[in-house]
C-alpha cells in the first residue's frame, strides 16, 4: 500500500524506531513527569505530616506551658523542621511557585501553631519575619499562607478564652513577660477584637495577581473569625450579667455553633 512502510521482522521495527529523532524527546517528556509526580508527592506528604503535628501541639499549648507539655511540642517542632529540611531542595527556585499550592496547607497550620504559642508567651502576634525564621531549610513563607494561618488562630484563642472563663470564672488577661511593655489591662476580648478589625481593614482589591487564591479563601475564613469573635463575647456577657446565676465550672454549650464552624473550616 503506497505510504505505508513494511518491516521485514520486528528488529527492523525496533531499530527504525530507535533511530526516530522524537524517541529522545518524548522519554525526556517522561522522565520530567515522572519528576514531577515524585517530588508532588514528597512534598504533599510531607505537608499532611505538618499540618498533623502542628495540630497536635495547638491542642497541647496551654498558658502556662509545664515543662512536660513544653518537652513533647519543642519534640514535634524538631520533626517538623526535619520534615521541611527534607522537601527544601524539592522547592529551589521556580519549583517553589510550581508546588506552593502543596505545601501551603502545611505552612497555614505550622503557622497557627507558633503563633498560638508566641501569643501565650507575649501575648502578641508574631511578625512574618518571626515565623519566617521558625522555618528552617530556607522554604519560603508566603504573605498568603501567613495571613491565613492567623486567621486560623483566632479559633484557638477563641478556645482558650472560653476554657478560662470556665475554669477560673476571669477572662484570661496579658501576663508580664520580660522586655514586654505595653500589655496593662488587656485581656484576650481585646485582642481579639482589634485582630478582627485588623482583618476586616484588609484590602487585598488591588494586590499582586499573585494574591489570586488567598482573594478566594478569605472569604471563608473571614465568617469563622468572625463567629469566634463572637462567641467570646457572648461570654463575657453571660459572665458579667448572669454569672451569679450559674455554678463555677459552667462553660457555655457553644457545641452546636463550634461544629458549624468546624464543618466550615473542614470544608475550606
Amino acid at each position: 500500500m503506497a505510504g505505508q512502510k513494511h518491516y521485514l521482522d520486528d528488529n527492523d521495527k525496533e531499530e527504525s524506531s530507535s533511530l526516530s529523532p522524537f524517541m529522545s524527546i518524548f522519554e525526556t517528556f517522561r522522565d520530567d513527569l515522572d519528576d514531577h509526580q515524585d517530588r508532588r508527592e514528597r512534598i504533599v506528604k510531607a505537608s499532611r505530616d505538618i499540618t498533623a503535628l502542628s495540630k497536635k501541639i495547638v491542642r497541647n499549648l496551654q498558658s502556662p506551658i509545664p515543662p512536660p507539655i513544653a518537652k513533647e511540642v519543642n519534640a514535634r517542632y524538631g520533626s517538623i523542621r526535619d520534615l521541611f529540611v527534607s522537601i527544601a531542595p524539592d522547592l529551589k527556585g521556580v519549583n517553589f511557585w510550581r508546588y506552593q499550592r502543596s505545601i501551603s496547607s502545611g505552612c497555614q497550620e505550622y503557622v497557627e501553631a507558633v503563633s498560638f504559642q508566641h501569643y501565650l508567651e507575649t501575648q502578641q502576634l508574631i511578625t512574618h519575619q518571626e515565623a519566617q525564621d521558625r522555618i528552617p531549610g530556607g522554604v519560603e513563607l508566603t504573605a498568603d499562607d501567613y495571613v491565613l494561618g492567623l486567621f486560623d488562630l483566632t479559633g484557638e484563642l477563641m478556645r482558650f478564652g472560653i476554657t478560662g472563663m470556665a475554669t477560673t470564672g476571669t477572662l484570661p488577661r496579658a501576663v508580664a513577660a520580660a522586655g514586654v511593655t505595653g500589655l496593662e489591662g488587656r485581656d484576650i476580648l481585646m485582642d481579639l477584637r482589634a485582630i478582627r478589625t485588623s482583618f476586616e481593614s484588609l484590602d487585598i482589591s488591588s494586590g499582586p495577581s499573585n494574591w489570586s487564591y488567598l482573594k478566594r479563601d478569605i472569604g471563608k475564613k473571614t465568617g469563622v473569625m468572625r463567629e469566634s469573635v463572637e462567641k467570646v463575647e457572648k461570654a463575657v456577657y453571660g459572665l458579667i450579667i448572669r454569672g451569679r446565676e450559674r455554678p463555677k465550672g459552667w462553660m457555655p454549650d457553644l457545641s452546636e455553633e463550634q461544629e458549624r464552624g468546624r464543618e466550615a473550616v473542614e470544608s475550606y
